[in-house]
């Protein structure tokens, strides 16, 4: 393909990216309300908790800063809904543009990336939601009493969607090793001698990268990525022993 017929691809994919974003959009402006309860959920299951505690007189509030904050809101989970719903269109639009450009064997990693990374993104997220309201109902806890808390729907939504994509992150870490192992980069006797120092590394990086930074949200991210790296280690010691018996065979040969 010459260049400007890359260039007419690229704008067609695009097009077609823009399109299916927009509809989910509508999508989401529909199902605004299902969309808003379950965003939400978490912060009335912590403040529901701290009703139980007789000394709270007042209970902290959701609100919204202004008079046309409502509808910036409203727009802004529509256009986040329909960016998700339409995901699969717009990332087989990325890839058809990509893949012919790519080798058959790069092609084959890409399958397996994609194939092993979306179910631990999606379990990230998934911990993380479950995490949010007890980091939550942690972080609310430090507002002195006959003092009410009123917590921004902006910041709230910055908040949750921020601890919802460092968890997925956070759990793609141990694939990446893996990965490195599989080129050669990161030799599994080297995960083992420096372990109990990734272990540590694991532990600062969620406290640090955890937005409510309570060491119970911060365990509930470092244990399960400390689980997956050992299976990474696992897996890069079986590797390894792999490529070493080929090695040994080619040299027979």
């Amino acid at each position: 393909m010459t260049l400007r017929e890359h260039i007419v691809e690229l704008r067609n994919r695009l097009l077609i990216s823009v399109l299916a974003i927009v509809l989910g959009t509508v999508v989401g402006w529909i199902f605004y309300n299902q969309a808003f309860d379950f965003l939400t959920r978490p912060f009335v299951t912590s403040v529901a908790e701290m009703a139980k505690d007789a000394g709270q007189t007042k209970t902290p509030q959701l609100t919204f800063p202004g008079v046309g904050n409502a509808l910036t809101f409203r727009i802004k989970i529509s256009a986040l809904f329909g960016l998700v719903l339409a995901a699969p269109v717009w990332l087989f639009q990325i890839w058809a543009f990509v893949a012919p450009g790519l080798h058959r064997s790069e092609r084959k990693w890409a399958y397996i990336f994609s194939a092993i990374a979306t179910p631990l993104f999606a379990a990230g997220i998934a911990v993380a939601y479950w995490t949010l309201p007890k980091g939550i109902e942690i972080l609310l806890g430090f507002t002195p009493l006959d003092i009410q808390n009123l917590v921004e729907l902006p910041d709230y939504l910055d908040f949750v969607l921020r601890t919802m994509l460092v968890f997925g992150v956070a759990f793609l870490i141990p694939l990446v090793v893996v990965l490195l192992n599989m080129v050669g980069v990161v030799p599994a006797a080297a995960l083992g001698k420096f372990r109990p120092y990734i272990v540590l590394v694991i532990f600062v990086f969620a406290a640090v990268a955890t937005p409510s930074g309570d060491p119970f949200t911060m365990c509930l991210l470092a244990i399960p990525m400390c689980v997956l790296f050992f299976v990474a280690e696992v897996i890069s010691r079986f590797n390894d022993k792999r490529r070493a018996r080929r090695s040994q065979e080619l040299l027979a040969d």
